[in-house]
């Protein structure tokens, strides 16, 4: 790892978060270093961490003033670029944080980011799509509005800037707001013309069984979906490596489905984003079919299949049947006990997937019980959905 100086201001963070002190501290680090990959992920580095535990964050700056005096002194003497919250800010607190940490026009910008802000810039930077890129500029106009400031940055991003950070001064406020509105009334416009196409798209896909592949971010969902589908979906070990949804024609034995590969779910999902993908998250609401992805080598897993399991439900895809996929099982120990075995599938029985799969998506272990599994309820869908469209025989044949 570099050194604090060999590093640019632009790309060295501060974490800050607020606890109550009833959360576990393994769970209070896990989050936070769940922060920095997201950081990371965005192309900055998490030099210090700092948390308070206090009933509930400051109505002004969201820690205290002690606290905030010591992240203070510590921005500026290592000349840190970033101020990245572990919860949204309200409009307020991020003017009050704002001023407090630039004041002065002799020191260096610091960016103050919340959770929100931070997974939405990620998003500007993966969305390859036109759509993808449109919901992603909606969502971020939508959570900008509120929030703007004199000295506030990220405006140059949704302008065609050249995405460095830094920014292009201040801006009239008024000017800036006008402009916002007007340009998320064009955005959502846009993007009614892109859900009424995609919806008449899904139509189309007639006699076909579909099936969604779900799960927290960074689980392993695309390199299964390059497995299943044998395509070339880009996998990568950061956070929310897929943005755009990808739909590819799968067949196993003589059964033809569509599988899709969806954004990442991860706690605390901006809500501006969840709205604004609404159509690529159609393919998940209109699925026969949940595959939910889970790395179970994860020390929280249980955590985020709730999480998972909690905004399937906010998106309405609660009660669509749902086939527990346990990835990363080489990354787990012990499990060559018959003891461990019964007892880890007895714990998801007992969560209500009886029928759950344990695989490795990188060494491929048990992909062939995967695809028996998937061939078995796909068929069963079939048969329930399309019985007019059966072919003479079915056989797995594998």
């Amino acid at each position: 790892m570099k050194s604090l100086e060999a590093q640019s201001p632009q790309s060295r963070a501060v974490l800050v978060a607020v606890t109550t002190g009833r959360e576990p501290e393994e769970l209070v680090t896990e989050h936070l270093d769940e922060l920095a990959f997201l950081a990371e992920t965005a192309g900055i580095l998490a030099v210090r961490r700092y948390v308070q535990n206090l009933p509930h964050p400051d109505v002004r700056s969201f820690v205290g003033k002690g606290k905030l005096a010591e992240i203070k002194e510590f921005v500026r003497r290592e000349k840190v670029g970033n101020l990245i919250f572990d919860d949204d800010l309200s409009p307020s607190q991020l003017r009050n944080l704002e001023k407090e940490f630039n004041a002065g026009d002799d020191e260096p910008r610091v960016r103050i980011y919340d959770r929100s802000l931070l997974i939405l810039d990620i998003f500007v930077m993966r969305a390859q799509t036109a759509q993808a890129r449109t919901q992603v500029e909606l969502a971020m106009n939508q959570y900008l509005l509120p929030r703007l400031t004199r000295m506030w940055t990220h405006l140059e991003r949704q302008r065609g800037g050249t995405g460095t950070r830094g920014g292009a001064g201040e801006r009239e406020i008024e000017t800036d707001r006008r402009n916002i509105r007007y340009r998320i009334s064009i955005l959502k416009d846009e993007l009614e013309k892109i859900e009424k196409q995609k919806a008449t798209q899904r139509k189309s896909r007639t006699n076909i069984v579909r099936v969604a592949l779900v799960g927290y971010t960074n689980v392993g969902k695309s390199t299964l979906m390059n497995l299943l589908s044998k395509s070339d979906v880009k996998a990568e070990n950061k956070l929310f490596a897929t943005v755009d949804a990808t739909v590819r024609k799968v067949v196993i034995g003589d059964i033809p489905f569509l599988l899709s590969d969806t954004v990442g779910f991860i706690r605390k999902l901006p809500h501006h984003l969840i709205e604004s993908f609404k159509s690529t998250l159609d393919e998940v609401r209109e699925a026969d079919l949940l595959l939910h992805v889970v790395d179970m080598s994860h020390p929280f897993h249980d955590n985020q299949i709730e999480v998972v399991s909690n905004t399937l439900g906010e998106i309405g895809a609660g009660n669509i049947p749902t086939l527990l996929v346990l990835n990363k099982m080489d990354l787990v120990s012990g499990l060559k006990d018959p003891a461990t075995w019964e007892s880890i599938k007895g714990r998801y029985r007992e969560l209500g997937y009886p029928n759950s799969v344990f695989v490795s998506a990188t060494t491929r272990k048990n992909l062939d019980e995967l695809r028996r599994v998937i061939f078995d309820a796909v068929k069963e869908k079939h048969m329930k959905i399309y019985p007019n469209y059966l072919p003479a025989s079915w056989d797995m044949g594998i």
